[in-house]
């Protein structure tokens, strides 16, 4: 029997995009022939994940794992969403972000490498690619740490279509961060506050502003004024706590945090796929229509 090197196991594994297992069997059963391990790949229909390398894998799920005061969310994706309701799928999915967060790892590229039960993320990967049927992709992932003063708040729509994973200090109640986090979802805030949006987006969005009010024909001695007031506007629509809040919009988000004692620290909101705003004011009405339309 052909000694097989791990050299040999990584160049079958970059041409097929299977696990390192099947690489090695393929090879040891061929006696070390690179050709005929990718024919025996191809002829046992184990090497079919590496076909589906150039294809888009835009659908899929977020997910958040807490642990004390640690909390990572992470985004993986599939190429349709029927996969996204697939037990095996989503346990991946649950896996890689409580692997991601026992592990806070600095990038993508490193968290791949991370051991989960017995072997790396990428092997678990390609081969979840292979018993599924399609792509398969960790896109991102992020790792936030809190204080004892603080409390973490998650929320997943549709199962996970749309993950926040939130920090709200002052307050230990996590059914106040779990609504700002909802709200969130809904919302989709650019900005915890005002403070936040930089000169030169507000610059960009000023010119916006000026130019439309120009196009409109409005009188040079009032289009200053006018812009002002449209920018301010526009600034309560990207910032959270200037927001209406969702499940109760006479106050606002900000008006709400306080009477709770509390106020935002952090948010992250991952949504998977296209179609961003159609889906977020899908589930802004979703969520007025469970309150009673408020």
């Amino acid at each position: 029997m052909a000694n097989i090197k791990a050299a040999q196991v990584k160049e079958l594994r970059d041409k097929t995009g299977v696990g390192m297992m099947d690489a090695k069997k393929a090879l040891v059963e061929t006696d070390g022939d690179m050709d005929a391990a990718v024919d025996y790949l191809r002829e046992k229909g184990v090497s079919k994940a590496a076909k589906k390398a150039d294809r888009i894998a835009a659908e899929g799920l977020a997910n958040v794992h807490i642990d004390g005061n640690v909390a990572a969310i992470a985004e993986i994706n599939s190429e349709t969403d029927f996969v996204s309701k697939n037990d095996k799928f989503q346990n991946l999915v649950k896996g890689i972000t409580k692997t991601v967060a026992d592990n806070n790892p600095a990038s993508v590229e490193e968290a791949l490498t991370l051991d989960m039960n017995g072997e790396s993320i990428q092997d678990t990967i390609t081969e979840a690619t292979q018993t599924i049927g399609e792509k398969i992709t960790f896109r991102r992932f992020a790792v936030v740490e809190k204080t004892d003063n603080d409390v973490f708040g998650d929320y997943e729509h549709m199962g996970g279509r749309i993950t926040v994973l939130s920090t709200v200090e002052g307050t230990d109640d996590a059914e106040v961060a779990r609504n700002v986090s909802m709200h969130i979802a809904a919302i989709n805030p650019k900005y915890i506050t005002r403070d936040e949006v930089s000169q030169e987006v507000r610059d960009h969005e000023l010119s916006v502003l000026t130019e439309q009010a120009k196009n409109e024909g409005k009188p040079a001695n009032i289009v200053e004024k006018m812009v002002q007031g449209r920018l301010n506007k526009w600034l309560a629509e990207v910032s959270l706590v200037d927001q209406p809040y969702v499940k109760d919009p006479d106050k606002t988000v900000g008006e709400y945090l306080k009477e709770k004692g509390a106020s935002m620290k952090s948010f992250i909101r991952y949504e998977v796929g296209e179609g961003i705003e159609k889906r977020s004011e899908d589930f802004a009405a979703e969520v007025q229509s469970q309150l009673g339309k408020k």
